[in-house]
């Protein structure tokens, strides 16, 4: 009964009443994380191997309007699987984000398909994985791959948003404890790690230039760390100005050092998809027998250290989006929650916590505390940045026998990376460039 929601269950107080916001959205999360992990454990080696035992996922796979082409089967069926996946996950979030548009509150009969009937969507869900297996590779692994790469873009660019707006509220935690007591204790620890952050960057930094480039070549590599250091070096020193402080007092290298860490991350995120085994060490090459290897070594996994810190980052900024809203009104804007819904306001419930910190509110009579749609489009974008996340940005060549990094995808990633330098810079000027508008 708590599966197909809180009316019929006899036991309502073990069930989410009406005011299930929170709940809704965590279980949506988790359909996604059961996801992750069925894909994480389709590209372990020894199931890999036998995925050509699954009904369908096999057969006709090289079909083609009709025409049966000869395709290795064994080729990346890892690959393939966790693209199947993908595209399940991405279309399951697509059908919720498609009928949950203008949803103001919960009465509107379609919020109860939203907070409730869990066991159906569960079901749903399994549908379209079931049916996903079906389709003939073709051109779905080409096609499929760049929605993967603009899902992804976006993805990380809400990614920064986070990021930036998590170093604004934790610079302005501190230090409005600071100006409450112990002022001493809370100044040594935000310097402390700011000193951390930084000191993390320069090291990653320094590694990046020695294990990424050469004195002679790798010309892209060497010009990708440079431009991401000197646009580091210039945020850092904006962000400490004597206009930018009068404008934003809790303005600080705290909130530079974070960023600066994260753009050191994606450009190492970057530099492993150079297809350049010379200046890639770290390079995965991938043949139809389904071995890896980096240069003479063979791997026991398929996926490097870059696509396991870019997990975790997904998962936190995953849970962020389902969990909790912002301090600042203008990230609520963007993000369609809390302040920015059509209930928000002292009779909708939204609870604020001791220190400041305001969590999602669960009452949407009124007015729904999220934008349902919007929700379900992050879902589909962290989804397909996921999917490739776990395949390493890589795919298959015309004949589908060779495993390749593009450079499609060092470009999105550094592309990304500036983009998120200019969005924190952009945070620092505002007021300047703004005065008439409110950005406390």
């Amino acid at each position: 009964s708590c599966l197909c929601g809180s009316a019929p269950c006899l036991l309502c107080g073990c069930c989410p009443s009406a005011k299930n916001s929170t709940i809704s959205r965590l279980i949506f999360t988790f359909f996604l994380f059961l996801g992750t992990l069925v894909s994480i454990i389709m590209i372990i080696p020894g199931v890999e191997k036998e995925l050509h035992k699954l009904p369908g996922f096999c057969e006709g796979s090289g079909s083609v309007l009709g025409l049966q082409s000869k395709v290795d089967c064994s080729s990346f069926l890892g690959h393939k699987a966790v693209y199947r996946m993908g595209f399940a996950m991405a279309a399951f979030f697509c059908l919720f984000a498609l009928l949950m548009v203008c949803v103001r509150s919960s009465k509107d009969p379609r919020a109860a398909l939203q907070n409730g009937f869990w066991f159906f969507k569960f079901l749903v869900l399994v549908g379209i994985t079931v049916g996903a297996f079906y389709i003939p590779d073709g051109a779905f692994t080409s096609v499929w791959f760049y929605f993967g790469v603009v899902g992804s873009f976006l993805f990380i660019l809400i990614q920064l948003v986070l990021l930036i707006d998590l170093a604004h509220s934790w610079s302005q935690s501190w230090l409005r404890n600071a100006d409450q007591g112990n002022a001493k204790g809370w100044y040594a620890a935000l310097c402390t790690i700011t000193f951390l952050f930084y000191a993390a960057s320069i090291a990653a930094l320094v590694l990046l230039y020695v294990y990424y480039t050469k004195p002679e070549g790798c010309t892209e590599g060497k010009a990708f760390i440079s431009i991401n250091l000197i646009l580091c070096l210039v945020v850092s020193v904006v962000s400490i100005l004597p206009k930018i402080q009068e404008a934003q007092p809790h303005s600080g290298l705290l909130q530079a050092s974070l960023i600066t860490l994260y753009t050191i991350y994606v450009t190492w995120s970057a530099l492993a998809n150079v297809p350049a085994q010379r200046c890639n060490p770290t390079l995965l090459l991938r043949n139809s027998t389904g071995s890896a290897t980096t240069g003479t070594q063979p791997l026991t996994t398929w996926w490097d250290a870059p696509s396991i810190v870019g997990l975790v980052i997904f998962i936190l900024c995953t849970l962020f989006i389902s969990l909790r809203s912002s301090d600042h009104p203008q990230v609520n804007k963007l993000m369609l929650t809390e302040e920015s819904g059509a209930g928000a306001g002292a009779g909708a419930g939204g609870d604020t916590e001791e220190g400041g910190v305001r969590r999602a509110y669960d009452n949407e009579q009124d007015g729904v505390s999220y934008s349902y749609t919007f929700f379900h489009l992050c879902l589909l974008l962290a989804a397909l940045y996921n999917m490739m996340t776990l395949t390493n940005w890589y795919r298959p060549d015309e004949t589908l026998q060779v495993l390749s990094s593009p450079w499609t995808a060092v470009w999105v990633k550094i592309c990304s990376s500036w983009a998120g330098l200019l969005l924190y810079l952009w945070t620092l000027v505002a007021p300047l460039l703004l005065p008439d508008r409110d950005f406390s």
